[in-house]
């Protein structure tokens, strides 16, 4: 009983002191069930929320570095097809221009050689005129000196001295 009186001299009423401490335990109990539980399960989910977003943060960053580099190689590749392309654009051009001026070369020479083939062509037909021209005036100037009618005179003659004619314009 000493104890009870230390308690009593305290002040403390064991009834009341035991009722207390069961109060506080059922509290305990039920806040530990309905708000505790629920808000560490709460807190949890979004640990685990904000942990998956960091992870998918960190992978979308590596993916976006990914395609970044993945950007940079079509890059590269598609400037190094457009040179080559431009290269052998360039080439083509060269053989275009090549091949133009082989065609005008050509087209020139035979210009050039229609032209002789016209000139010698106007040469022959200038022989021919004077040829005959020749002929005409000899024929006149054998009328004239043998003053004979000029269906009398004999062809043979004339064709004799076109003859001359032609040996001593070669």
């Amino acid at each position: 009983m000493e104890e009870a009186g230390l308690i009593g001299q305290l002040g403390l009423n064991w009834k009341l002191f035991l009722s207390q401490a069961i109060n506080f335990f059922i509290l305990l109990i039920v806040l530990r069930v309905f708000v505790y539980k629920p808000l560490i399960q709460v807190i949890e989910k979004r640990s685990k929320k904000i942990k998956e977003g960091l992870e998918k943060a960190a992978e979308a960053d590596t993916r976006l570095k990914e395609v970044d580099n993945i950007a940079k190689e079509k890059i590269n590749q598609a400037q190094q097809e457009s040179i080559g392309i431009i290269k052998n654009t360039e080439a083509e051009a060269k053989v275009l221009a090549g091949n133009l001026q082989k065609k005008a070369e050509d087209h020139q020479k035979e210009l050039m050689a229609q032209i002789e083939i016209s000139h010698k062509k106007q040469q022959e037909e200038a022989k021919t005129a004077v040829l005959k021209e020749a002929a005409d005036l000899v024929r006149k100037t054998i009328i004239k000196t043998v003053e004979l009618n000029p269906d009398q005179i004999d062809e043979a003659l004339i064709k004799k001295a076109v003859s001359q004619v032609k040996e001593a314009k070669q």
